[in-house]
């Protein structure tokens, strides 16, 4: 019984992590590698209060891989650093067996994200003849979405 309120404890946390990068993000168009590293640690702190230590190899495995993805798109200039760093941790925290309903959410937040930016609710930079809009607060409202309907408990 204490495990689980530590571990939702640890989800409570990470999701006011999240919110603070969101919002940084649409600021400041900016990623912090700090709070990368914060969310980094409280998903192995959340793996071994909830007991998701058993299926980590397969989390480390399907975020190095998309990384990788993520890395070439990066290098192509069509994503920013980082997105690809909070996708990274994003994954790892979602793995395999959560990722269809965080891809679910993540197309959801960015289709709204997208209609804010083009309606003038939110702003976006005009870089070069493309233009920069914030990526965080899709990721990160996404990843809450995935831990509210408790996807990420114990298999």
């Amino acid at each position: 019984m204490t495990s689980a309120i530590a571990s939702q404890t640890v989800l409570i946390l990470t999701a006011a992590v999240l919110f603070y990068v969101a919002l940084t993000d649409l600021k400041h168009y900016k990623v912090r590698n700090e709070l990368i590293l914060v969310l980094a640690g409280l998903f192995f702190l959340h793996a071994i209060l909830s007991g998701r230590w058993t299926t980590l190899h397969w989390n480390l495995a399907f975020a190095a891989i998309f990384f990788l993805i993520m890395f070439y798109f990066y290098s192509m200039k069509a994503m920013g650093g980082g997105d690809v760093k909070l996708l990274t941790v994003a994954l790892l925290w979602v793995g395999p067996f959560c990722a269809l309903p965080f891809a679910l959410f993540l197309l959801l937040f960015v289709g709204i994200h997208t209609v804010a930016v083009k309606l003038k609710l939110l702003e976006s930079q005009p870089v070069d003849e493309r233009t920069r809009v914030a990526f965080a607060p899709s990721i990160a409202t996404a990843l809450i979405g995935v831990f509210i309907v408790g996807c990420l408990n114990p298999i």
